[in-house]
């Protein structure tokens, strides 16, 4: 028999103490069962009542109204969807900043929570970046004192700062991430309002400026991680964190060990890029990554980015060509060469084909049929 009375709990914070909100429509049954919960109280702030957030609470909650009520959790308990990646955590660029002296600076909870999330450092930069905007932006307040309003307000301005949607959205996560996870409190402010995803589409190079991009790169290796990027449809972090026995040659494959979501996955090996590997590693010898430094380290993300730039700028090309944008050229140049959509989501490493159908909308073979109906 299905319950009709319905309590909905959510995670407050009251007086600096974590308290468990109780949430539900006026019932006189459920206000006479409440009085039976030791510590019950009233928030005029929340409009609700409330219990201290402790698991003998939480418990007496669930056996008080068992059969009676229907305890919805939905908003209470951690359904942890994270994208976690084996990348370790490079903290020496925080050390390394320049900040002034009242710049009040993301707590060690939040990294450390970070780190045992296993996040990215792109994820890592991003989170630390848009969360000390944001409690700098209340200095002096607590944070365990902010609320929705409060959010709601910061948020405010960065709209009229005109700051783009992805970074709004980021900020959100961040701030989130903090209450959500770093104090424990899930779906604490899931009603804060989310601007609308930007539907942008990827830039793309055509086969022939692909070929003039990897003509203008410098060298050999330079040569090698452009041609990767491209002929695997590689992530920069991914052809970053190759190692040697990586290269398959006997497959014809390359094998890319927990990329975005923690997956493994292979994609191609062009049989081009095969004989410049073998080139590159006859003249630099790598020891253990594919591509490292000086210092037989991993080599730098921003190395590969300045690659990419450099090549580009050598081309003329007036788009702004990423280590990005050849993961997208790769994907839509198979598109246009009649790849099923589902094998290129596989070498992408997608989770869905809607992320990958955005190449339908700027590959050449979508429009071939189409007439021009000046030209008609």
């Amino acid at each position: 028999m299905e319950l009709k009375k319905h309590i909905t709990l959510k995670h407050l914070m009251i007086s600096h103490k974590k308290c468990i909100g109780l949430h539900f429509h006026t019932d006189k049954v459920i206000l006479a069962l409440l009085k039976e919960i030791p510590d019950v109280s009233w928030s005029e702030e929340f409009g609700m009542y409330h219990v201290p957030n402790t698991k003998p609470h939480l418990d007496k909650l669930f056996s008080i109204y068992r059969g009676v009520a229907w305890i919805n959790c939905k908003y209470f308990f951690d359904k942890n969807n994270s994208k976690q990646l084996d990348d370790p955590i490079e903290v020496v660029w925080m050390a390394k900043r320049k900040l002034n002296k009242d710049h009040r600076v993301c707590p060690k909870e939040y990294l450390q929570k970070l780190e045992v999330k296993r996040y990215s450092n792109n994820t890592v930069r991003s989170y630390v970046g848009c969360f000390e905007h944001f409690i700098n932006f209340y200095k002096n307040v607590p944070l365990e004192n902010l609320n929705e309003d409060d959010i709601r307000t910061y948020l405010r301005t960065l709209v009229s700062e005109q700051r783009s949607n992805s970074y709004i959205n980021q900020s959100i996560n961040s701030i989130k991430f903090y209450y959500e996870v770093v104090l424990g409190m899930p779906n604490r402010f899931y009603a804060i309002e989310r601007p609308r995803k930007e539907q942008k589409l990827p830039i793309v190079l055509s086969k022939s400026e692909v070929r003039k991009l990897l003509d203008n790169t410098n060298n050999i290796k330079h040569k090698c991680i452009v041609g990767l990027l491209y002929s695997a449809g590689l992530r920069r972090s991914e052809l970053l964190n190759l190692k040697i026995r990586d290269i398959d040659s006997s497959r014809m494959m390359v094998h890319i060990r927990g990329a975005k979501g923690n997956k493994d996955r292979y994609s191609l090996l062009s049989k081009n890029i095969l004989e410049d590997l073998r080139i590159y590693f006859r003249q630099w010898r790598p020891k253990d990554y594919l591509f490292e430094s000086s210092e037989n380290a991993r080599y730098s993300e921003s190395s590969v980015s300045k690659i990419v730039l450099n090549a580009s700028l050598k081309s003329n090309f007036k788009k702004n060509v990423t280590p990005h944008t050849l993961r997208h050229s790769f994907a839509t140049h198979l598109l246009e060469a009649g790849t099923d959509i589902r094998y290129i989501q596989i070498l992408l490493g997608h989770n869905s084909t809607k992320t990958t159908e955005i190449y339908t909308h700027v590959a050449m073979s979508s429009f071939d049929s189409i007439k021009n109906p000046l030209d008609l």
